[in-house]
């Protein structure tokens, strides 16, 4: 039996007896989020344990992709607040606005528009995770982590710590085309076709929502095991693709409107912002894209990095190898609380 063909047989046993013995319970729900006066409704999950003190608070956002969700995270959070210790943990996931299961209106959505929604979800007294008690522990994959440490640098929110996994900076079209003008113009003229009425959804179904593009993609970069890629998952990403409004994050994500920053530097700089006041885990994966791994390394010894790690995976660790994932995440949980007391 090959060793990856064991682990994920070990995985998915483990998954199995956790749900077995009820762990953990979870619930469901909608929080109104309010930009520019319009209520967007915001899906997220809650999973906790039913016999905790002593709870600590995880807010787990998911990768910033075409076909994002919070079921990327269900895995590691039923890991994590399923085990008995000292401390317990209640993990709330929420879906990003235009994405997953939240409502998807015609925003012209960029990296701003996202840190908005983030800074309000931390900050707002009727949302989620407003009872955190100053302890609120933020846990993003891909161009999400990168989002949280920007808006955690400004001073928007004050997470007492901060776990990246697998971080990104730059959109799929930039970080292989870069961002001349000439490119940004083709980009601003993509986006716009994209968004456009009847032509855009021609267009999105060409280039995301079909499950030849979505096996593509999962395949050659987002997952490290191309046998780990099942008809369930590639299904289940496609019937996102599906929803009312679903190509106008994608629109702008493929051409880097989303990016927080512009260049490895300001990446870096986003970083060093935290040093000495939030411990910051970096999350790095054996097998990401070269360009991506890239930036990951570029974060190891950096100034504002409290510890960096590397688990098997590509830009997706978390939904490929989550009991990997969850046993990192665990370990910082328990020193930066530990760290406090």
């Amino acid at each position: 039996m090959h060793v990856t063909l064991f682990l994920a047989t070990y995985e998915l046993l483990v998954i199995l007896i956790l749900v077995a013995i009820g762990a953990a319970h979870s619930q469901t729900g909608k929080w109104e989020w309010k930009f520019e006066d319009k209520p967007i409704n915001i899906y997220y999950e809650e999973h906790e344990q039913d016999t905790s003190e002593n709870v600590k608070n995880v807010l787990m956002i998911p990768t910033i992709s075409d076909v994002s969700t919070v079921e990327e995270w269900r895995v590691v959070a039923k890991d994590i607040v399923g085990r008995k210790g000292e401390l317990g943990y209640r993990a709330t996931i929420v879906d990003w606005p235009g994405l997953g299961y939240s409502d998807r209106p015609s925003l012209n959505y960029n990296a701003d528009v996202m840190e908005d929604f983030l800074v309000q979800l931390v900050n707002s007294p009727n949302s989620p995770v407003a009872n955190a008690d100053d302890e609120l522990v933020i846990v993003g994959g891909g161009h999400a982590a990168t989002i949280a440490v920007r808006a955690a640098g400004k001073g928007l929110i004050r997470p007492s710590a901060v776990a990246a996994v697998a971080p990104t900076w730059a959109g799929p079209l930039p970080i292989v085309f870069g961002r001349g003008s000439d490119m940004e113009t083709r980009y601003g003229l993509l986006r716009g076709t994209l968004r456009a009425p009847a032509i855009g959804w021609m267009m999105y179904n060409v280039l995301v929502s079909n499950e030849k593009s979505i096996q593509s993609q999962y395949k050659s970069h987002v997952y490290a095991n191309p046998e780990n890629v099942t008809p369930d998952i590639i299904e289940s990403r496609y019937e996102l693709t599906k929803r009312k409004g679903a190509r106008y994050v994608p629109a702008a994500f493929l051409t880097g409107l989303l990016d927080p920053v512009q260049s490895r530097e300001e990446f870096l700089q986003l970083f060093a912002k935290l040093d000495g006041d939030v411990p910051v885990l970096i999350v790095s994966t054996l097998n990401a894209p070269k360009r991506s791994k890239a930036e990951m390394e570029a974060l190891k010894g950096a100034k504002g990095v409290t510890k960096f790690v590397e688990v098997p995976g590509a830009l997706l660790p978390q939904e490929e190898y989550p009991l990997a994932v969850a046993e990192e995440l665990h370990r910082f949980l328990q020193e930066s609380f530990a760290a406090r007391r």
